[in-house]
């Protein structure tokens, strides 16, 4: 596995190990580090936060995101797929 700091000795993402991973695995600090993922979801949630939405409305803005950004459409699915079985037992 890539030690977890660069060159530089900034923190940098583990590719393909989840952080809660790393965390377990004895580096701590990247509890903390602030992933390019993050930025996103961070910005979401101060902007929209108190708002409630419902799934058809997400739905619609997922489809529009993807009408407008069609290399997305896999991930988008993914995502979708994920959040729409949440509550299914795992195989």
């Amino acid at each position: 596995m890539p030690h977890p700091l660069d060159a530089g000795g900034h923190r940098a993402p583990v590719r393909g190990v989840p952080r809660t991973l790393v965390v377990r695995a004895g580096f701590p600090f990247l509890e903390h580090a602030l992933y390019f993922t993050d930025r996103g979801i961070e910005e979401l949630e101060k902007r929209r936060g108190e708002e409630e939405v419902s799934f058809e409305w997400l739905a619609e803005q997922l489809r529009a995101f993807v009408d407008l950004n069609p290399d997305f459409e896999v991930p988008v699915e993914r995502l979708a797929t994920w959040l729409a079985r949440l509550d299914d037992e795992e195989d």
